[in-house]
């Protein structure tokens, strides 16, 4: 694959030039595209025309660019993602329509979670998350649940990191951040009060295999200060058991998992 003066790849600069196209941006001017991947016209112009040629750029009316529906056609085949939503999602209405809170489903992704689902019931919740969007694990209730669940080498690399304060409550000390995992992995959920946003709160649970790591986490999204958890987690993990039969796993109970994990230090 022939690199660019600077050594990077043809692969590279389309990943950036398909990554530029964000909900604030769905449709670029080949100008504007240009000026976001820090690439020169000419480069972005031969690899947007490519692009056009597979269907995975289109063009509107205007001449603006944007994803084609061929890149969501190949993104979705065999996708291990489409197999979790498709499974989710029933589960997730019940839940959402249960309790009328705002559902999310995330995946760990490199230090995000990536979120695959949302179901938004309650638009006046402030709900930052959408779908194919990324939170920082740090600051997230589903990417706690990650790290708590995570083998130490992992967790010892992500509590090693420098941490960006993003609201005043932001766990970001690594000592207290070892007790929050603890209590996590004692308690088998995680309640997050306004570590994104101030004005909500998080409450994720993990959804396992056959093992000890979570393959996904459920999420809601409630108003700070209402998070009512003794109500709201009992339904969650059932809802998060639920998810993991209908992708053909036994997961252990969570008084089982509990037992099953080691002691926090």
């Amino acid at each position: 694959m022939a690199n660019s003066t600077s050594g990077e790849s043809v692969i590279h600069r389309v990943v950036r030039i398909l990554a530029a196209f964000a909900d604030e941006a769905p449709a670029l001017h080949l100008r504007e595209l240009s000026r976001k991947v820090d690439l020169p016209l000419s480069t972005v112009h031969r690899l947007a025309g490519e692009l056009e040629i597979e269907g995975l750029l289109v063009r509107d009316p205007s001449g603006r660019l944007r994803h084609g529906h061929r890149l969501w056609e190949l993104a979705s085949r065999g996708s291990r993602a489409a197999s979790l939503r498709e499974s989710a999602l029933p589960v997730m209405e019940d839940l959402a329509a249960h309790n009328g809170h705002n559902i999310s489903l995330g995946v760990l992704e490199g230090t995000d979670v990536l979120y695959i689902e949302r179901l938004a019931l309650n638009e006046s919740v402030v709900n930052i998350t959408r779908i194919a969007g990324r939170l920082p694990v740090h600051g997230c209730s589903g990417g706690l649940v990650f790290m708590a669940f995570a083998p130490e080498a992992d967790q010892e690399r992500f509590l090693s990191r420098r941490l960006e304060k993003l609201t005043d409550a932001t766990v970001t000390d690594p000592q207290e951040l070892r007790k929050v995992l603890a209590i996590i992995r004692q308690t088998g959920y995680c309640s997050m009060a306004g570590i994104i946003v101030d004005e909500s709160s998080g409450i994720s649970v993990p959804i396992f295999a056959d093992g000890n790591t979570p393959l996904a986490c459920l999420t809601a999204i409630v108003p700070r200060g209402q998070e009512n958890v003794p109500a709201l987690v009992p339904q969650m993990q059932m809802a998060a058991r639920a998810i993991s039969r209908r992708l053909g796993y036994n997961p252990a109970p969570v008084g089982t998992l509990r037992r099953s994990l080691p002691a926090p230090n």
